[in-house]
């Protein structure tokens, strides 16, 4: 079993950059597909982006597209999430899961962290 802690979040303001960090232990990373969820009160988790056990490929929601990079470190058996140009809509409790099927298919993401709370300040 895989046990995923989350850290990072914090406030920021609009324009800012920010690195969530996914640790895990129990087992190695290397064995699963990789994802970022995000979740707003009262609303779906949502997906953020995803990156392949390998690493060759990565996914990223529309929104995320050319500001956020998904990346992983096998030595540090870490997940990140960089995200650069905040806005006020990416504010929201991020969560990393790890996933043995397909890297896009949220519901087989069996593990997840507890979530860090990001908030972007206009």
């Amino acid at each position: 079993q895989v046990q995923l802690v989350e850290s990072g979040g914090k406030l920021v303001q609009v324009g800012a950059s920010l690195r969530l960090s996914c640790a895990a232990s129990g087992r190695t990373l290397s064995g699963y597909n990789m994802g970022w969820f995000r979740q707003t009160p009262g609303k779906e988790r949502d997906f953020v982006a995803a990156i392949t056990k390998n690493g060759g490929a990565t996914y990223y929601t529309d929104s995320g597209k050319g500001r956020f990079t998904i990346s992983r470190d096998s030595t540090k058996n870490t997940l990140y999430l960089q995200m650069n140009s905040l806005k006020p809509e990416d504010t929201a409790v991020y969560y990393c899961a790890a996933s043995e099927g397909a890297a896009l298919l949220q519901s087989g993401y069996k593990y997840w962290g507890q979530g860090t709370q990001v908030t972007v300040s206009s």
